[in-house]
């Protein structure tokens, strides 16, 4: 399927791709513009595997992954708008969030040497929170909660958009108590920002979420991986023990305030934890009045941060806004085009998979640390593999 650009729009379905902006093992995303009187407004569209959607499981996980977005609107939670298929292809459409994920910032601040502000690192953890007690305390149509527990909240997750928004990007793993499946969720998730429950596969609640958080917010403050080891076992074990030290001890920023909340979203015993969420995020917005934060603030920090993206950005954008589709930009089944030219393979046949491919830890290296560097924000982490 031709991805599309912003001077080249192809369309699919209701929408007009205009180039590809990530690919996962499910799916593939693309910014796309709609068709109709909303033209004006950009999208990212969503589009399953077709080597996936040749099993029934596959096509009913991604519809329940896109039924359950739908049903989770708040200002910290990426909107869905609609599930359909155009062309034998399954999509969901959902809003379009010019930025980058938490992960894309940690990287940067490593390659640049700095850090995330205190007062921006407590903003970003508290509308996280915010996003996860919404969707935990989300009624179905019987007005009984769904629990749903999200189970992979992780920096790859969180999205930063140039406007300042934090929002969460990802309740695909979530696993709810939905009329449209009995079925129960595969346990997945990145073992760095698992809970100790989680990673014991014991039942899970809204508190293995806050754990997950309060990993973030740690990271976010200290500039280091809170849990790492060499091998998958010594990972998993310092999760189970799960030692964790006051933030201060790397931050001389950190308040004794600050510490506690911290440590407290990060109890191992879940009765000593944050029960919820919503007592999270109100500890982190109390610590945000103190600072005078303004969420401009953040909006400021990551125009600066990814300079040359946002000039890009905004150059793309309107591109893709003013962009005139003409009759070339037909199908090209209409246009003449041999079969074979219609899709080039990503992948070559060999990893046509009998099952969901597994989850593993984001690396924040792109390359290998230089050694006349210091070690800095996130350096001393990850090693390149031979």
């Amino acid at each position: 399927m031709s991805p599309g650009a912003p001077n080249d729009p192809v369309p699919f379905g209701g929408y007009y791709l205009l180039g590809l902006i990530a690919r996962g093992g499910m799916a593939e995303v693309y910014r796309a513009r709609a068709t109709s009187a909303d033209a004006k407004r950009l999208f990212a569209v969503k589009v399953m595997r077709p080597q996936l959607a040749r099993e029934a499981r596959f096509i009913d996980m991604f519809h329940r992954e896109g039924q359950l977005a739908m049903l989770l609107k708040n200002r910290c939670i990426v909107e869905t708008f609609e599930i359909g298929q155009a062309d034998a292809r399954h999509y969901i459409a959902m809003e379009y969030i010019g930025g980058r994920d938490l992960t894309q910032v940690l990287r940067r601040c490593q390659e640049t040497q700095q850090r995330i502000p205190v007062p921006h690192a407590v903003y970003i953890a508290a509308r996280i929170a915010e996003g996860l007690h919404f969707a935990h305390t989300l009624p179905g149509p019987d007005g009984r909660p769904l629990n749903i527990v999200n189970r992979d909240v992780s920096p790859s997750n969180v999205r930063l958009s140039y406007d300042g928004d934090v929002k969460l990007l990802d309740f695909g793993i979530a696993q709810a108590l939905m009329k449209f499946t009995s079925e129960i969720g595969i346990l997945k998730g990145k073992f760095s920002y698992m809970s100790p429950e989680q990673i014991r596969g014991m039942p899970l609640d809204a508190r293995t979420d806050v754990f997950s958080a309060g990993i973030i917010l740690h990271e976010m403050l200290t500039t280091e991986k809170l849990f790492r080891g060499d091998t998958e076992f010594a990972l998993m074990e310092k999760v189970r023990k799960a030692e964790v030290p006051p933030p201060s001890n790397f931050n001389r920023r950190v308040t004794p305030e600050l510490d506690a909340i911290s440590l407290k979203a990060l109890a191992r015993d879940v009765a000593d934890r944050y029960q919820t969420a919503a007592q999270l995020a109100a500890d982190l917005d109390a610590l945000i009045a103190g600072y005078r934060f303004d969420p401009k603030e953040l909006r400021q920090f990551m125009r600066q941060l990814f300079r040359k993206e946002y000039a890009k950005e905004l150059e793309e954008t309107q591109m893709a806004i003013e962009a005139e589709p003409s009759a070339f930009h037909a199908p090209a089944y209409q246009r003449g085009i041999p079969t074979a030219q219609m899709e080039t393979p990503t992948e070559p046949a060999a990893d046509i998979i009998d099952s969901p491919p597994p989850i593993e830890e984001p690396v924040y290296e792109e390359s290998p640390p230089d050694p006349e560097k210091p070690k800095g924000f996130w350096g001393s982490l990850f090693k390149r593999k031979k």
